[in-house]
């Protein structure tokens, strides 16, 4: 079975600035909002800029993924945009458990998570930016049944994606 492009987008956090993230998972949306079936979706991160701890880095809670999907709810008030969150009592037991680790590195860093990793982020209070290019990847077989969120938010083109040719590169570069 073949995956399909769920989501594609820039995660920027301009320097003095940038939303809050709360702390969520990404399943707890694709399956409220799209009716995503199980959490099977991968996000593939790649940093754009210098990461680090002081200009709002991704801060995952280590081992979140290992419990499940924790129970969420629907925040339409705290920021601009609506997103299923979860509450704090559950995120400082899932602390408690495993720690927090803050996603750094120089661009080209790259991470890979699945799609009940609880995670967030602060606000960008330095004179760096940080942007992030996120691509999200689910099996055709688990695609979304709902179409409550426009189409850049959830895909509706589920076309497996094709891997090119090892030489790829080198083919378009000698033509």
């Amino acid at each position: 079975d073949g995956l399909y492009v769920q989501q594609v987008k820039v995660n920027a956090k301009e320097a003095f600035s940038g939303d809050v993230w709360q702390w969520h998972y990404d399943f707890a949306t694709h399956h409220g909002e799209d009716g995503v079936p199980e959490p099977l979706a991968l996000n593939l991160h790649v940093l754009l800029d210098e990461v680090n701890e002081f200009n709002g880095p991704i801060v995952f809670i280590r081992g979140s993924h290992r419990r499940g999907a924790a129970p969420a709810t629907l925040d339409t008030e705290t920021t601009s945009y609506p997103l299923w969150v979860v509450d704090d009592a559950t995120v400082a037991g899932l602390v408690d458990e495993g720690g927090l680790v803050a996603a750094k590195g120089p661009p080209g860093t790259v991470l890979i998570f699945g799609d009940t990793l609880v995670h967030g982020s602060s606000i960008n209070m330095t004179p760096w930016p940080r942007t992030i290019f996120s691509l999200i990847l689910n099996p055709v077989a688990n695609a979304l049944t709902r179409h409550r969120r426009p189409d850049h938010q959830h895909h509706r083109d589920l076309t497996p994606v094709e891997p090119l040719p090892d030489d790829c590169l080198l083919a378009a570069e000698a033509g």
